[in-house]
Order: structure tokens, then C-alpha cells, then sequence
């Protein structure tokens, strides 16, 4: 069965097109993760499909319009959920857990999300990262079915980033449906089962991570740094440029890096620095919108 079922769903504000057109379906256990920089319509979107905001188009959820799903079965974190500041975590946790007839400890969870040590700490005087991670805590008290997650990292510390990482993976092999918003790549690459790209408020590709850069990230490449000839690129056995100096190797693996290097060494040339990068999500995002994903227009 499908957790979450969206067909040609639209929004406008005033003359600015916020989705147009949008389509989806994500299955029971999934994680599915939405990325595109700020204007893309991330946010718009979760909205239209948690039946936060109006919207042109159908939109199910467990085979039901979104207001009529029992609330014990989502969890839900707005990108812009701000507690108020002398609550707690442990009160704001015991305020969303008291929502719902079964619920699970607040402790439980605030150690879950490693912020069981400022659990008595005004919100005003937690870092930006523990302020995050409790917002987290209080979609994740219910135990819900479906959890959606609008850019819940942003701001968390690199440390505390893998711990919610962690959390989300724990949570996704129990069975629970994860829809996240995220204009990190290294987070949709980990996390996600599948990655729909947004830009312009219309969902340009959807599919799993690997295939997404197998399709459309190009070649891996390597870079090497220093006064290199112009004719050096003709003796290697890859497809290779000089441009000012900076040799680029195309479709080389991490094996052939010696064979590049001893064509260097063979010839006498002298080196500052040798790069090698495969191609990622941020090479299929521009490949598919010509956008990079610090790019954007207005928020949402």
C-alpha cells in the first residue's frame, strides 16, 4: 500500500507558481527524500501533503485525504517549528507526548535524539543543533507511521547530524514511512530509498540514489594541479585536457590513478596536487535543472 499518494498537485501565491503540477507516490517503509535548494517548493509541498496548506490536486494519505488520518499516525516537523523559549525539552516533549492516547517515554526520546542532558535546559539556552534535535523528539513521541521531516538537520552539528541519522535508519527498519526535505546530498545518499529533485516547483526526477548519478552524473574525473604540457593529455590511455596547466582526466577509476601518475613520472612533469571525484546528487541536480543547490529564489 501507498503511505503517500500525490496527483497534479499546485500551488500558487498570488502571480508566484510555488508547485505546479505534481505527482508522487511513496510506499509504506519507505524514505523518500525531496531535495532542491530554498524556492524550490520543498516546503510548500510538505504542506500541501500533510493538508497544512490548500491545494490544486488530489492528495492521499494511507489511501485517505490528509485531514482524515488519525493524528497518532504522523509525526510531523515544520521547517519553521519554533517552541517557545523557556519550555524545556522535557516539557515541550511532555506537551506534544500528552497529545496522543499512547506515546512513547519522554526520556526514551530524549535520548534517542542525544539531547537526555539538557533535558531541563531552557529551549532559549540550548544550542542551535540541540534546538533542532528537540524539534525532532517531539514528531518522533508519537511513534507515528508516516514521519515528515522538513530540513530536519539544518543547523545540527556534524556529530549530532549522524546521531539523527542514525535515529531516522533505526526508525525506517521498523517499518516506519519517512518523507524528508533536504538540500544536502550526503543526507539524501545515505538516507533515502528513492530522491525526487525539485526545482521551480515541479518535480524534475525521481528515482534511487545510485541510478540517479548513474544516468545523470557524468564520468568521474580527476584533476591534476601544476605546470602540465599541452600535449601531455595525448600520452594517457583516458580522455584528457590541459587548460592552463590543470590536467583533467575523464572516466578514470581510483585504479587507473597510477597509470596516470607513472605517464607524469615517465615524462618528467612535476605536480602540485591530484584530485579524483566520482559524480554525486549535486552533479545529477545540476545536470537535470542547470541550478547548483545553493541557488534559489524566494523561500519555500
Amino acid at each position: 500500500m501507498e503511505a503517500v499518494t500525490a496527483t497534479d498537485v499546485g500551488r500558487t501565491y498570488g502571480e508566484t507558481v510555488a508547485l505546479s503540477g505534481v505527482s508522487l507516490a511513496v510506499s509504506e517503509g519507505e524514505v523518500f527524500a525531496l531535495v532542491g535548494p530554498n524556492g524550490a517548493g520543498k516546503t510548500t509541498l510538505v504542506r500541501a501533503l500533510t493538508g497544512t496548506t490548500d491545494s490544486e490536486g488530489q492528495v492521499e494519505l494511507f489511501g485517505v485525504p490528509p485531514r482524515q488520518v488519525p493524528r497518532e499516525r504522523i509525526g510531523l516537523l515544520p521547517q519553521d517549528f519554533g517552541p517557545p523559549d523557556r519550555l524545556t525539552p522535557r516539557e515541550l516533549v511532555d506537551y506534544y507526548g500528552g497529545l496522543y492516547d499512547d506515546s512513547l517515554p519522554t526520556g526514551e526520546v530524549l535520548d534517542l535524539v542525544g539531547v537526555a542532558d539538557s533535558a531541563d535546559s531552557y529551549y532559549e539556552n540550548l544550542s542551535g543543533g540541540q534546538q533542532r534535535r528537540t524539534c525532532v523528539a517531539t514528531a518522533l513521541v508519537n511513534d507515528p507511521d508516516l514521519l515528515v521531516l522538513d530540513e530536519p538537520t539544518t543547523g545540527v552539528d556534524p556529530a549530532g547530524r549522524r546521531r539523527l541519522w542514525s535515529v531516522l535508519e533505526e526508525r525506517a527498519a521498523a517499518g516506519t514511512t519517512i518523507l524528508l526535505t533536504t538540500h544536502d546530498m550526503a543526507e539524501a545518499e545515505r538516507l533515502a530509498d528513492r530522491v525526487g529533485f525539485l526545482a521551480g516547483g515541479e518535480l524534475v526526477s525521481v528515482d534511487t540514489p545510485a541510478r540517479l548519478i548513474a544516468r545523470h552524473g557524468g564520468e568521474s574525473l580527476l584533476h591534476v594541479e601544476g605546470a602540465i604540457p599541452d600535449g601531455l593529455a595525448r600520452d594517457l590511455p583516458f580522455p584528457a585536457t590541459v587548460t592552463d596547466g590543470r590536467l583533467t582526466v575523464r572516466d578514470v577509476s581510483p585504479a587507473d590513478i597510477a597509470d596516470v601518475t607513472a605517464v607524469l613520472e615517465a615524462g618528467d612533469v612535476a605536480y602540485d596536487s591530484l584530485t579524483w571525484r566520482e559524480p554525486d546528487l549535486e552533479d545529477v541536480y545540476l545536470e537535470l535543472t542547470g541550478q547548483t543547490l545553493s541557488e534559489g529564489g524566494v523561500s519555500g
